[in-house]
């Protein structure tokens, strides 16, 4: 009895009904912790865009000192994500995210504490610099116990917690704002910053018990399905022309990699450039009440949720990867255009914010998924680190940009011409950049 096929650009790719029950419980054993964990580091990171409309009135720093705080948090993840990702590979994921989220979570309750721009900027790449690694060693991680025609799902699934997160963090951080202020002769975004923080932490402990490195190691699966897990990994057939690395220096030689990065740096510094703003466009639509704008920022992310997994079930079914990501890169082109041209229309710019959410939501797990099946798995350790470490050098200068073009035009909607420009850019050259595996079969074949 057959199971899923995957075909359409890459090869076909056959799981009995016996296999795909076997991937549903590597799935329910591995992905909702991971989720979780992810859900907690997304709402460390951009709990800043929301804390800064009430930080503003205690301290009041100019927007270029939240911008810069808010960008300097990447700087750290640059510096020490690909030390990480290689960290991870030696002594395995239940010691990386421990060392990772306890760090993070105390350095992101911190935060509550700052009375100066140089704290808050030593904090924010303190934050950086404890998170790196996280992503691309999860990411890393799935390539353990996912073959590529299976992972883009799975990546998608794992990345739900960002959107979750997005989901949750406008009524949340909306209501710890209004309704924790002054509690305890604390500010309200001092309890966000604490309340949000110190769970990674916590977490961090649960995972380093929980987890189990690689297959071999898990007690939950039978030797005949850690043999049929291995085989399938094993034998893995990719959608895309896979590189053939001899070596990290290798790695760094090939120009695909830094293209790869710039393709990243485009459509992440496009999407914390929104995440960033997004409380502060709502408000300038005229809606003043906190939690209200906290409500409203949720609503693109509730149909992004969506749309992430139905995306990343497509590209895993079709085992295509160019044109999935394409559409989600175009789907962030158009959000971007209805919501510049609707200024002053309260529906017709949430319409636009949520067509936004949906493209930089679905675009992630696909865009790594052709990463992962590009790199060989030699390399695939510090090739992943390596091209989200340089990506994220994108929404280091991001907020800065977005601001000053801001502060200039007078109005938050002036910087969302740019991220379109982003977004489209990062699909046109992802489409020029990998072939798909039917015409690689036609070239020869590389050393």
């Amino acid at each position: 009895m057959a199971g899923h096929v995957a075909k359409h650009d890459g090869p076909e790719v056959h799981y009995s009904a016996g296999d795909e029950k076997l991937f549903s419980k590597v799935s329910w054993k591995l992905l909702p912790l991971l989720t979780i964990c992810y859900l907690i580091a997304f709402l460390d990171r951009v709990n800043i865009g929301y804390a800064q409309l009430q930080m503003k009135q205690t301290l009041p720093w100019s927007d270029e000192v939240y911008a810069l705080g808010a960008g300097i948090f990447f700087i750290g993840y640059f510096l020490f994500e690909v030390p990480s990702n290689l960290m991870l590979e030696k002594i395995g994921a239940r010691a990386t995210l421990l060392r990772i989220m306890f760090c993070w979570g105390i350095v992101a309750a911190g935060m509550a504490y700052v009375e100066t721009p140089t704290t808050f900027y030593i904090l924010r790449f303190l934050l950086g610099v404890f998170e790196a690694g996280f992503f691309p060693g999860v990411i890393l991680y799935l390539t353990y116990w996912y073959p590529g025609a299976r992972r883009a799902k799975a990546i998608a699934t794992f990345m739900t917690g960002a959107t979750i997160a997005y989901l949750i963090a406008g009524p949340l951080c909306g209501a710890i704002l209004k309704y924790m202020n002054g509690l305890g002769g604390l500010h309200g975004w001092q309890w966000l910053f604490i309340t949000q923080g110190l769970p990674a932490s916590m977490l961090g402990i649960f995972a380093f018990f929980y987890l189990k490195n690689k297959p071999e190691d898990a007690s939950w699966l039978t030797a005949d399905e850690k043999a049929r897990l291995r085989h399938h990994i094993e034998h893995d057939a990719h959608a895309v022309a896979g590189a053939s690395h001899g070596s990290l220096l290798a790695l760094i030689r090939d120009p695909k990699i830094f293209l790869l990065s710039i393709i990243y740096a485009l459509a992440l510094g496009a999407t914390y450039a929104m995440v960033f703003w997004a409380p502060t466009l709502v408000r300038s639509w005229g809606v003043a009440d906190l939690f209200l704008v906290g409500i409203l920022t949720a609503i693109p992310a509730l149909c992004a949720l969506i749309v992430m997994v139905l995306v990343g079930r497509s590209s895993d079914r079709h085992n295509e990867r160019r044109w999935h990501y394409l559409f989600c890169t175009v789907l962030g082109l158009a959000g971007t255009a209805i919501a510049a041209l609707s200024q002053g229309n309260l529906i017709l710019s949430l319409f636009g914010l949520a067509v936004l959410s949906m493209g930089q939501s679905a675009s992630t797990p696909v865009f790594f998924a052709a990463v992962s099946e590009y790199l060989p798995k030699k390399t695939a350790a510090g090739g992943i680190a390596l091209v989200s470490s340089l990506g994220n050098l994108g929404p280091a200068v991001m907020p800065w940009i977005t601001t000053r073009i801001n502060t200039i035009t007078g109005t938050p909607a002036a910087s969302l011409y740019l991220v379109g420009a982003m977004w489209i850019t990062a699909g046109i050259l992802l489409m020029l950049l990998i072939r798909p595996a039917a015409e690689a079969k036609l070239l020869p074949a590389r050393a």
